[in-house]
Protein backbone atom coordinates (compact mmCIF):
# COMPACT_ATOMS: atom_id res chain seq x y z
CA UNK A 1 0.00 0.00 0.00
CA UNK A 2 2.62 2.25 0.94
CA UNK A 3 4.45 1.69 -2.44
CA UNK A 4 1.23 2.50 -4.13
CA UNK A 5 0.84 5.61 -3.08
CA UNK A 6 4.53 6.41 -3.48
CA UNK A 7 3.81 6.28 -7.02
CA UNK A 8 0.85 7.86 -6.77
CA UNK A 9 2.11 10.66 -5.20
CA UNK A 10 5.06 10.84 -7.66
CA UNK A 11 2.30 11.03 -10.95
CA UNK A 12 0.80 13.29 -8.90
CA UNK A 13 4.19 15.67 -8.88
CA UNK A 14 3.94 15.30 -12.48
CA UNK A 15 0.96 16.13 -12.74
CA UNK A 16 2.05 19.62 -11.33
CA UNK A 17 4.51 20.18 -13.77
CA UNK A 18 2.32 19.27 -16.78
CA UNK A 19 -0.31 22.13 -15.39
CA UNK A 20 2.24 24.42 -14.71
CA UNK A 21 3.65 24.11 -18.51
CA UNK A 22 0.64 24.25 -20.33
CA UNK A 23 -0.50 27.23 -18.20
CA UNK A 24 3.15 28.97 -19.13
CA UNK A 25 2.93 27.95 -22.79
CA UNK A 26 -0.84 28.28 -23.38
CA UNK A 27 -1.10 31.94 -21.40
CA UNK A 28 -3.94 30.38 -19.69
CA UNK A 29 -4.83 29.40 -16.30
CA UNK A 30 -4.88 25.87 -15.24
CA UNK A 31 -6.16 24.69 -11.94
CA UNK A 32 -5.83 21.30 -10.13
CA UNK A 33 -8.49 19.34 -7.93
CA UNK A 34 -9.19 19.74 -4.20
CA UNK A 35 -5.64 18.43 -2.53
CA UNK A 36 -4.62 16.59 0.71
CA UNK A 37 -1.86 17.17 3.34
CA UNK A 38 0.46 14.88 1.63
CA UNK A 39 -0.48 16.12 -2.03
CA UNK A 40 0.18 19.68 -1.16
CA UNK A 41 3.96 18.25 0.57
CA UNK A 42 4.28 17.19 -3.37
CA UNK A 43 3.81 20.56 -4.02
CA UNK A 44 5.88 22.65 -1.37
CA UNK A 45 8.71 19.99 -2.34
CA UNK A 46 8.59 21.07 -6.56
CA UNK A 47 7.67 24.98 -5.70
CA UNK A 48 10.87 26.02 -7.25
CA UNK A 49 10.38 24.26 -10.31
CA UNK A 50 7.08 25.57 -10.52
CA UNK A 51 7.20 29.09 -9.38
CA UNK A 52 8.07 30.37 -12.77
CA UNK A 53 4.77 29.87 -14.17
CA UNK A 54 3.24 31.37 -10.86
CA UNK A 55 0.17 30.28 -8.87
CA UNK A 56 -1.97 31.12 -5.78
CA UNK A 57 -3.56 28.47 -3.05
CA UNK A 58 -7.42 28.68 -2.17
CA UNK A 59 -9.57 26.33 -0.70
CA UNK A 60 -12.50 28.44 -1.32
CA UNK A 61 -11.95 30.28 2.04
CA UNK A 62 -9.17 31.90 4.64
CA UNK A 63 -7.35 28.64 6.43
CA UNK A 64 -8.68 26.06 4.31
CA UNK A 65 -7.16 22.47 4.87
CA UNK A 66 -8.28 21.50 1.59
CA UNK A 67 -6.81 23.59 -1.20
CA UNK A 68 -7.07 24.28 -5.18
CA UNK A 69 -3.54 25.23 -7.13
CA UNK A 70 -4.07 27.30 -9.36
CA UNK A 71 -1.08 28.13 -11.87
CA UNK A 72 -0.86 31.79 -13.98
CA UNK A 73 0.40 34.99 -13.87
CA UNK A 74 -2.79 37.57 -14.21
CA UNK A 75 -0.41 40.93 -14.71
CA UNK A 76 0.75 38.99 -17.37
CA UNK A 77 -2.17 36.84 -19.07
CA UNK A 78 -3.95 40.21 -18.46
CA UNK A 79 -7.33 39.09 -16.99
CA UNK A 80 -8.47 37.08 -14.03
CA UNK A 81 -10.07 33.63 -13.24
CA UNK A 82 -12.04 32.95 -10.51
CA UNK A 83 -11.14 29.50 -8.62
CA UNK A 84 -14.02 27.09 -9.98
CA UNK A 85 -15.21 26.00 -6.49
CA UNK A 86 -18.95 26.58 -4.75
CA UNK A 87 -20.29 26.44 -1.41
CA UNK A 88 -23.13 24.67 -0.40
CA UNK A 89 -25.00 25.35 2.41
CA UNK A 90 -26.37 21.61 3.78
CA UNK A 91 -29.53 21.70 6.72
CA UNK A 92 -32.02 19.60 7.92
CA UNK A 93 -35.79 19.80 6.29
CA UNK A 94 -36.66 19.63 10.19
CA UNK A 95 -34.75 20.95 12.31
CA UNK A 96 -36.92 19.58 15.67
CA UNK A 97 -36.14 15.49 14.43
CA UNK A 98 -32.82 15.94 12.87
CA UNK A 99 -29.66 13.89 14.22
CA UNK A 100 -26.32 15.83 15.60
CA UNK A 101 -24.82 15.31 12.50
CA UNK A 102 -20.77 14.86 11.88
CA UNK A 103 -17.95 15.34 9.58
CA UNK A 104 -18.14 11.50 8.85
CA UNK A 105 -21.78 11.25 8.79
CA UNK A 106 -22.04 14.68 5.84
CA UNK A 107 -18.62 13.34 4.01
CA UNK A 108 -19.69 9.57 4.11
CA UNK A 109 -22.94 10.68 2.80
CA UNK A 110 -21.12 12.22 -0.18
CA UNK A 111 -18.56 9.08 -0.60
CA UNK A 112 -22.21 7.12 -1.24
CA UNK A 113 -23.09 9.22 -4.08
CA UNK A 114 -20.53 7.85 -5.44
CA UNK A 115 -18.76 11.25 -5.42
CA UNK A 116 -14.82 11.88 -5.86
CA UNK A 117 -13.03 12.57 -2.60
CA UNK A 118 -10.89 15.06 -4.72
CA UNK A 119 -13.88 16.82 -6.19
CA UNK A 120 -14.53 17.86 -2.50
CA UNK A 121 -12.79 20.61 0.06
CA UNK A 122 -13.71 21.65 3.44
CA UNK A 123 -17.03 20.52 5.34
CA UNK A 124 -17.80 22.86 8.17
CA UNK A 125 -20.00 21.08 10.72
CA UNK A 126 -22.24 23.83 12.56
CA UNK A 127 -25.48 22.35 14.93
CA UNK A 128 -26.69 19.51 12.53
CA UNK A 129 -25.83 21.53 9.69
CA UNK A 130 -22.74 21.85 7.22
CA UNK A 131 -21.49 24.26 4.53
CA UNK A 132 -19.22 22.03 1.74
CA UNK A 133 -17.10 23.51 -0.59
CA UNK A 134 -16.84 21.62 -3.79
CA UNK A 135 -16.06 21.38 -7.63
CA UNK A 136 -18.32 23.80 -9.10
CA UNK A 137 -19.32 21.18 -11.79
CA UNK A 138 -20.17 18.97 -8.72
CA UNK A 139 -22.53 21.49 -7.09
CA UNK A 140 -25.69 21.00 -9.16
CA UNK A 141 -25.12 16.92 -8.88
CA UNK A 142 -24.67 17.42 -5.12
CA UNK A 143 -28.03 19.51 -5.02
CA UNK A 144 -30.55 17.12 -6.88
CA UNK A 145 -29.18 13.98 -4.95
CA UNK A 146 -27.58 14.94 -1.50
CA UNK A 147 -31.27 14.33 0.19
CA UNK A 148 -30.17 12.40 3.83
CA UNK A 149 -27.51 12.50 5.84
CA UNK A 150 -28.08 9.64 8.50
CA UNK A 151 -31.41 9.28 9.49
CA UNK A 152 -31.98 13.07 8.29
CA UNK A 153 -33.81 14.45 5.11
CA UNK A 154 -31.59 17.75 4.35
CA UNK A 155 -31.92 20.34 2.00
CA UNK A 156 -28.89 21.65 -0.17
CA UNK A 157 -28.21 25.36 -1.86
CA UNK A 158 -25.62 27.22 -3.15
CA UNK A 159 -24.17 30.44 -1.16
CA UNK A 160 -22.78 33.26 -2.14
CA UNK A 161 -20.97 34.65 1.18
CA UNK A 162 -18.93 33.04 3.11
CA UNK A 163 -19.68 35.48 6.03
CA UNK A 164 -22.30 32.75 6.81
CA UNK A 165 -19.84 30.05 7.49
CA UNK A 166 -20.28 28.57 11.05
CA UNK A 167 -16.73 28.51 12.09
CA UNK A 168 -15.23 25.67 14.65
CA UNK A 169 -14.60 26.32 17.88
CA UNK A 170 -11.17 25.00 19.20
CA UNK A 171 -10.25 24.10 22.56
CA UNK A 172 -7.09 26.15 23.91
CA UNK A 173 -4.98 24.20 26.09
CA UNK A 174 -1.63 25.20 28.06
CA UNK A 175 0.83 22.88 29.47
CA UNK A 176 4.83 22.21 30.15
CA UNK A 177 6.78 20.91 27.85
CA UNK A 178 10.68 20.48 28.29
CA UNK A 179 11.18 22.44 24.65
CA UNK A 180 8.37 22.91 22.23
CA UNK A 181 9.94 20.24 20.09
CA UNK A 182 7.15 18.76 18.00
CA UNK A 183 7.03 15.07 19.03
CA UNK A 184 6.72 17.15 22.80
CA UNK A 185 3.97 19.00 21.86
CA UNK A 186 2.41 16.55 20.16
CA UNK A 187 2.46 14.04 22.85
CA UNK A 188 1.09 16.19 25.38
CA UNK A 189 -2.00 17.47 22.94
CA UNK A 190 -3.06 13.86 22.15
CA UNK A 191 -2.34 12.47 25.45
CA UNK A 192 0.40 9.71 23.94
CA UNK A 193 3.31 8.12 24.86
CA UNK A 194 7.04 9.06 23.43
CA UNK A 195 6.93 5.97 21.72
CA UNK A 196 2.92 6.71 19.83
CA UNK A 197 4.39 10.27 19.18
CA UNK A 198 7.63 8.97 17.35
CA UNK A 199 5.48 6.51 15.83
CA UNK A 200 3.46 9.26 13.57
CA UNK A 201 6.67 11.03 12.58
CA UNK A 202 8.38 7.62 10.92
CA UNK A 203 4.80 6.83 9.51
CA UNK A 204 4.51 10.47 7.94
CA UNK A 205 1.15 11.04 9.45
CA UNK A 206 2.86 14.45 10.37
CA UNK A 207 2.34 17.86 8.65
CA UNK A 208 3.32 21.14 10.42
CA UNK A 209 2.45 24.00 7.96
CA UNK A 210 0.89 21.96 5.60
CA UNK A 211 4.22 20.26 4.92
CA UNK A 212 5.45 16.65 5.87
CA UNK A 213 7.80 16.52 8.70
CA UNK A 214 9.66 13.37 9.67
CA UNK A 215 12.06 15.51 12.03
CA UNK A 216 10.55 14.95 15.49
CA UNK A 217 12.85 16.98 17.60
CA UNK A 218 11.86 20.30 15.01
CA UNK A 219 10.55 23.27 17.35
CA UNK A 220 7.14 24.74 16.58
CA UNK A 221 6.89 27.96 15.39
CA UNK A 222 3.99 30.57 16.71
CA UNK A 223 1.36 30.61 14.55
CA UNK A 224 1.70 27.11 12.80
CA UNK A 225 -0.51 23.99 11.58
CA UNK A 226 0.39 20.82 12.85
CA UNK A 227 -1.89 18.08 11.47
CA UNK A 228 -1.98 14.33 12.92
CA UNK A 229 -3.69 11.79 10.75
CA UNK A 230 -6.07 9.83 12.36
CA UNK A 231 -5.91 12.41 15.80
CA UNK A 232 -6.48 15.69 14.14
CA UNK A 233 -4.77 19.54 14.53
CA UNK A 234 -3.48 22.34 16.59
CA UNK A 235 -2.15 25.75 16.16
CA UNK A 236 0.82 26.12 18.34
CA UNK A 237 -0.09 29.63 19.65
CA UNK A 238 3.18 29.91 21.12
CA UNK A 239 5.36 30.09 24.69
CA UNK A 240 3.98 31.94 27.33
CA UNK A 241 6.69 31.52 29.63
CA UNK A 242 9.30 29.34 31.43
CA UNK A 243 8.56 27.36 34.79
CA UNK A 244 11.18 28.38 38.03
CA UNK A 245 12.32 24.81 36.88
CA UNK A 246 12.83 25.84 33.68
CA UNK A 247 10.26 23.78 31.42
CA UNK A 248 8.24 25.91 28.69
CA UNK A 249 4.59 26.67 29.37
CA UNK A 250 2.96 26.84 25.56
CA UNK A 251 -0.28 27.10 24.45
CA UNK A 252 -2.07 24.90 21.37
CA UNK A 253 -6.00 25.52 20.18
CA UNK A 254 -7.20 22.19 19.44
CA UNK A 255 -9.83 21.30 16.66
CA UNK A 256 -11.96 18.23 17.21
Amino acid sequence: MAENQEKELQQFGKRLQDLADRSYRQNQFTFTEFLGLAQQDVFWQKEPELRAAGYRIFGGREGADRVMIRFGKPEELGYEEAFPIACIHVSPLHQKFADDLTHRDFLGALMNLGIERTTLGDIIVGEKQAYLFCQESMADFIIRNLSQVKHTNVSCEIVETWQELTQEEPRHETFQVVSPRADAVIAKVWHLSREESLSLFRTGKVFIAGRSCENNSRALKEGETVNARGYGKFVFLGEKGETRKGKRNVEVAVYR
